[in-house]
């Protein structure tokens, strides 16, 4: 099933309802198609995890590209004063779109980091610098942001999981095995919830109202996740706001707090919902 975002909303004249055609349409109606074979779906279905395929491994590159651009000051000789106003210029996106890229750079160096420090992971270390930092995990931009603050659990996962599997046996820890550990791992700690505080506040007050806080964190946290299902993250604050006034017209939810949930979910950082649920 496509994501609710790719489908194509019905026409002024489709209502969906199989029924006589009227003469003056006929010349705009589609032949009817013949029914779909097995082989031509699942043909179908190949091309469509093929382009996804390459649409996850371009997130990788853009990820590289971006550390490297980053570090390297790359606004300063073309007279921009910082990365967000270079960004906005050269590329035409947002304050928030040109730090989530800084995001998914570091989350995915971090792994990266962790996987070529792991025992027996020759494969990874004998590639270039440029090239290792764009393998391909299978990791979505999404994914990447989700987990861009929690980078050191990430990476102590998998560590300890790639350690595990070369002691178990292993002679050596393919690609392919490699990759199914990160994604696990990234998958581990999206759904896990956020660490408590390591020393809860003596204050009873101050803990009641911490964990109304906590709650109210969680419950958006969710909302979040709605909103992503239909605007999807590589739509900026603007065009995500004409997809979800509808929907958050539905459920009852002021429009400046779905959003505010949705930078929550892609983001992590409670200042996101600063002024608004918050």
């Amino acid at each position: 099933m496509l994501p609710h975002a790719l489908v194509v909303p019905a026409g002024a004249e489709d209502d969906g309802v199989v029924g006589e055609q009227h003469e003056d349409q006929e010349h705009g109606v589609e032949p009817a198609r013949p029914p779909l074979s097995e082989a031509r779906a699942r043909e179908l279905t190949a091309g469509l995890r093929e382009a996804m395929d390459d649409v996850r491994r371009s997130v990788a590159v853009l990820a590289a590209r971006v550390r490297d651009a980053h570090a390297a000051r790359v606004w300063a000789p073309l007279g921009h004063g910082s990365w967000e106003s270079y960004c906005r210029a050269e590329f035409g996106i947002s304050r928030a779109q040109a730090y989530r890229l800084l995001d998914v750079a570091r989350a995915l160096a971090a792994i990266h980091d962790a996987v070529a420090a792991g025992p027996e992971t020759s494969r990874t270390r004998d590639t270039d610098p440029g090239a290792a930092a764009a393998l391909d995990y299978g990791l979505s931009q999404r994914a990447l942001i989700a987990v861009s603050g929690r980078t050191d659990a990430v990476a102590e996962i998998i560590t300890r999981r790639l350690a595990a599997l070369a002691h178990s046996g292993l002679q050596a820890l393919d690609m392919a095995t490699v990759r199914a550990v990160v994604r696990q791992a990234v998958r581990d700690v999206r759904s896990a919830p956020p660490p408590a505080p390591a020393e809860p506040p003596a204050d009873p007050a101050v803990a009641a109202l911490r964990a109304v806080v906590d709650d109210l964190a969680a419950s958006s946290h969710a909302i979040g996740e709605l909103m992503l299902e239909v605007a999807p993250a590589y739509l900026s604050d603007t065009e995500a706001a004409e997809v979800l006034a509808l929907l958050c017209d539905e459920i009852g939810e002021p429009l400046d707090h779905g959003l505010a949930a949705r930078r929550y979910a892609l983001t992590g950082d409670h200042r996101a919902l600063a002024g608004t649920v918050l």
